[in-house]
């Protein structure tokens, strides 16, 4: 396979064809001109000027924000595998396979030719390479296997870039990473299915799980009658004789990438609510049956599968106690949400990328699009929203990373932290991604320049895993019943005490309105929570420049209603050199 072309390579191709079609139609002179021939050639009128070259190839990790983060929260030894992702996600053909996975969507085949019950779903090739290489470069369970200290950033700051190609074949390897922790209160399953979830290998197709080398897990919680009220779900779990093992009857309406090999699924068992792992193929090689009604025709994440199954004599094998389904599951939905968070971030930055590159390269009223003063305002707007989603998104992975190795601090601040995080970068990213789509005009509305794809795929990510109103009144929950999060939220704002009098009256006023929370107030008090975290961070972190901008706008009210209305006192170049520098 030939090396993909550098973007000067790209550049100088476009120019050079530009440059011959001209050549082409240029008459020699005092030669009388051709007449037209009756069938013209397209494009035959004029020439193709003022278009920007190709974006790809370019390095999805040319981040400061991303790299610096990597660094701080204890994944440095990861920095040379994430830049040369970002380089391969980057390059044209992995954006190629991202294309052809969304315009060729997944079908559903509930029979073979013979009659014969099958279930099934089959992807476009360019799925299986984006599924593939997101396994083998540890995007899925990878991290639960890896005893190294910033296993579980590295793994976010990977999906940073990678999400810089297609966000739907990320659900799966989103949820197989979930599923690790949640099985684990299952000990006997977990020795089983733990080091098959963790592998580095990506092999599709149905078969015994225990016969394949890697595993992929997904999950069926929601049902048409509650949502995200798990506790009415009508899907009922029977005893056999066999301890442990169930049978299940009911009907979900939520579950996505049906070609996983296991699920953890909700159900009502005797003793109330609880947790179960489910197999697509039973140990002795027959198909559990797991009857999928339809494929949901959704908004965006169209390369992704989402199904509504039916279970009817499904065996399932109950993983924790009885009646404690929500409890064993949560830890699965922690982790997610913080998936959701992170690809909110990664597709910020994609348009970013994109509307900065489309502004570099092309002019109106006499000035190029990067130098008018409006646009800068704009795209500096948007550098600030993205390097904030992005260094909150790596502080909730480093708190998840010392969490899950013992530290009782850091897990208290990923509790709050990860549903604040949710609920805002969520929320953030379709404004963010319309204003992208913008920046490129009309063309940004087309389907050929991918923004509207970015576009569809950013509401999901604030409804997965629960909606704003759950994750809302989520943090209303931590803080009356769980006090140490609180304490842990303002010990981490209490490091900037000082540095900014905007964040300092702003964390007053946090905790004025924490006292007195109620949830018709919820999302009030999680949007300043979200803006002072991110404040504090990027006056810990980012130049001078980036942090007083944030803290001018976003907590000094010198803002307006919409992105580009930064006060004139922001340093656009600085916020704009850092965000899109020309290595890009």
């Amino acid at each position: 396979m030939a090396s993909p072309l550098t973007r000067e390579q790209q550049q100088e191709r476009h120019q050079a064809r530009t440059r011959a079609q001209g050549q082409e139609r240029r008459q020699p002179q005092g030669t009388p001109p051709t007449p037209a021939p009756l069938h013209a050639t397209p494009g035959a009128t004029h020439d193709v000027t003022n278009q920007p070259p190709p974006l790809s190839p370019y390095d999805a990790s040319a981040d400061p924000a991303l790299l610096e983060g990597l660094r701080r929260e204890g994944a440095g030894w990861a920095e040379e595998d994430v830049r040369r992702l970002g380089v391969l996600a980057g390059s044209p053909e992995v954006q190629e396979w991202a294309e052809q996975a969304n315009r060729h969507e997944p079908e559903l085949r509930t029979h073979d030719r013979y009659g014969h019950r099958i279930d099934e779903v089959d992807f476009h090739p360019g799925w299986h390479h984006l599924m593939r290489t997101a396994v083998a470069e540890g995007l899925a369970g990878a991290p639960w296997g890896d005893g190294r200290p910033g296993a579980h950033v590295a793994r976010t700051a990977g999906g940073l870039v990678w999400g810089h190609t297609d966000a739907g074949h990320g659900c799966p390897t989103s949820m197989t990473y979930a599923a690790v922790p949640a099985l684990r209160a299952q000990p006997d399953l977990a020795a089983v299915y733990e080091p098959l979830l963790t592998s580095r290998v990506y092999e599709p197709g149905l078969r015994v799980p225990t016969e394949k080398p890697g595993l992929l897990a997904g999950m069926g919680m929601t049902e048409k009658q509650g949502g995200s009220d798990v506790r009415t779900n009508t899907t009922t779990a029977t005893p056999t004789t066999e301890p442990g093992v169930y049978t299940l009857r009911g009907h979900k309406w939520f579950t996505s990438a049906p070609m996983c090999d296991v699920f953890l699924v909700l159900a009502q068992a005797p003793g109330g609510l609880s947790c179960f792992l489910v197999p697509r193929v039973l140990p002795d090689g027959s198909r559990n049956p797991f009857r999928i009604q339809r494929l949901k025709d959704k908004l965006g994440n169209r390369s992704n599968a989402s199904c509504e199954p039916e279970f009817n004599g499904t065996v399932a094998w109950l993983v924790g106690p009885e009646g404690r389904g929500v409890k064993t599951i949560i830890e699965m939905v922690n982790c997610t949400r913080l998936d959701c968070v992170m690809m909110s971030a990664a597709l910020m930055r994609k348009t970013l990328v994109e509307a900065g590159h489309h502004a570099r390269h092309r002019r109106a009223f006499g000035a190029l699009l990067a130098d008018q003063p409006l646009m800068r305002n704009v795209l500096a707007d948007l550098a600030l929203e993205s390097e904030a989603a992005t260094t909150l998104t790596l502080r909730l992975a480093g708190a998840a990373d010392r969490a899950v190795r013992g530290d009782a601090a850091e897990a208290a601040f990923r509790r709050i932290a990860t549903a604040v995080g949710k609920y805002w970068v969520t929320k953030r990213g379709p404004a963010f991604t319309a204003e992208a789509l913008e920046c490129l005009g009309g063309n940004g509305y087309v389907e050929e320049s991918g923004m509207p794809r970015h576009y569809r795929e950013a509401p999901l990510l604030s409804i997965w895993e629960g909606s704003g109103n759950v994750n809302a009144l989520d943090v209303l929950r931590a803080l009356d019943r769980e006090p140490g999060t609180a304490e842990a939220l303002f010990a981490e704002l209490e490091l900037t005490r000082g540095a900014d009098a905007r964040l300092d009256a702003a964390v007053t006023r946090l905790k004025n309105q924490s006292a007195e929370a109620s949830p018709p107030a919820a999302r009030r008090l999680v949007e300043l929570m979200a803006l002072t975290l991110q404040a504090s961070l990027l006056v810990r972190h980012a130049p001078p420049s980036v942090a007083d901008a944030f803290c001018a706008s976003r907590l000094g009210g010198d803002w307006g209603h919409s992105f580009g209305t930064l006060p004139d006192t922001v340093d656009l170049t600085a916020v704009l050199e850092r965000a899109l520098p020309e290595t890009l």
